[in-house]
């Protein structure tokens, strides 16, 4: 069963926003068994969309569409679909009563004209009811192909997808089984670990394929296969990922579909009814971010600093001012200081600092571009590493915080 996303805007050709809505999609028809064959981002253009659902439908068994549902004149996807059905819109009733109460209880104003004409559905439409909006979800066939049109909205998408979309793509065809497994590991390049698992991956069973996913100081391992029986493609999977994980055993540090590495590490923390503090400087508060784009944080992270200013790691954390000026700002003994100092603010057990040169310029240090430290305290002591990380602003960032929670996991699992 293969399916094609298509997201209809012109904010997403032109980069005004980033099309997060196929990754969801995709993600959620895999673990149900439907595979995506193409995403697709087109214009707000009647004469295009119409072209690119004929495409899909010629290619693909399910098409879904996000975007193009709202209000405005410059929303044409209902009327698009109608011309692609020969099909009209006409008045529903249950939608409007829906519109309706979303504006008397939440926006708390008069229904304008434009408003009204979200009524206005395709007569062979099945409605798809948005709790969270006023664009409702529609359903349409045509040939034994399925196209299903949701709002761009993500948080409106992705609830029509679980609990209209995929509820009834389950019920209506027998799907296969898709399994992914992606091993998270740290600390080494994607050429040398390619060259650790060779013989390992010649001898693969073709029905598990291996892809590599190298980013910032880290490789995830992907490994997929798909089969009728659930209970055999798990077996096979587990004796090929026993084998993976022995070679890797040094670098590995848990699986993408248990959560994120900054997921594990909290897990691991609530765990051990232990707390973390972060104090940031060259990061500038990206590693406390990702750990609370994640619910749950506040049970572990008890507080976190920015301290960009060389004064701020004086008057906030408490750092000496002679250490800094024996040793610069971008040095081990102040990253280890600040760690020391967070830890002790926040009467934390675990903390990490970061303090370097993310370039493209030099800032109170004299240290190259690229240059960083990482500090760590646990309740053991505290250490600090000295790492050069390219020159590259956004990769020096994103390698600092990588390696931050590399560091932070291997001491966390210490104990």
């Amino acid at each position: 069963m293969k399916a094609h996303i298509i997201t209809i805007g012109d904010e997403i050709l032109i980069g005004q926003i980033v099309d997060t809505n196929s990754a969801y999609i995709s993600k959620a028809l895999n673990a149900i068994g439907v595979s995506v064959y193409q995403i697709s981002s087109i214009q707000d253009d009647k004469d295009h969309i119409l072209e690119s659902f004929a495409f899909a439908k010629a290619d693909s068994d399910i098409i879904i569409i996000t975007g193009g549902l709202g209000p405005t004149k410059d929303d044409v996807t209902k009327s698009t679909f109608c011309a692609f059905f020969d099909d009209e819109l006409v008045f529903n009733q249950e939608v409007f009563d829906h519109v309706s109460y979303l504006f008397k209880k939440y926006v708390k104003q008069p229904l304008l004209a434009s408003n009204k004409t979200q009524a206005l559905v395709p007569s062979k439409a099945t409605i798809l009811t948005n709790r969270f909006g006023t664009a409702p979800g529609m359903w349409m066939e045509q040939d034994g192909k399925i196209f299903v049109s949701m709002p761009g909205v993500p948080y409106e998408m992705k609830a029509l997808m679980e609990e209209s979309v995929l509820p009834r793509l389950k019920e209506r065809f027998e799907l296969p089984y898709i399994l992914h497994k992606t091993l998270l590991t740290f600390g080494m390049g994607e050429s040398a670990i390619a060259d650790r698992i060779e013989s390992f991956e010649d001898e693969l069973p073709k029905s598990i394929k291996l892809a590599y996913l190298p980013s910032l100081g880290r490789v995830r391992i992907r490994l997929s296969t798909t089969g009728s029986v659930k209970e055999e493609v798990d077996a096979a999977m587990a004796v090929q990922l026993e084998k993976l994980e022995a070679l890797l055993e040094d670098i590995f540090v848990g699986y993408e579909e248990n959560g994120s590495l900054e997921e594990l590490i909290g897990k691991a923390l609530v765990a051990r009814g232990k707390t973390l503090a972060i104090a940031e400087s060259c990061t500038g508060g990206s590693i406390v971010q990702r750990f609370t784009s994640n619910p749950g944080a506040s049970g572990y992270l008890v507080g976190s600093t920015v301290t960009y200013a060389t004064r701020s790691k004086v008057d906030v954390l408490g750092v000496d001012s002679a250490l800094i000026e024996k040793h610069s700002v971008v040095s081990a003994e102040v990253a280890e200081a600040m760690a020391v100092q967070v830890k002790k603010l926040y009467n934390s057990d675990y903390a990490i600092a970061t303090t370097g040169n993310a370039g493209p310029t030099k800032g109170d240090s004299d240290a190259a571009v690229g240059t960083v430290y990482i500090g760590i305290a646990t309740p053991e002591g505290s250490t600090a590493h000295h790492f050069m990380m390219g020159n590259h602003r956004e990769r020096v960032i994103g390698k600092t915080v990588n390696k931050a929670l590399e560091l932070l996991n291997e001491e966390i699992l210490k104990n």
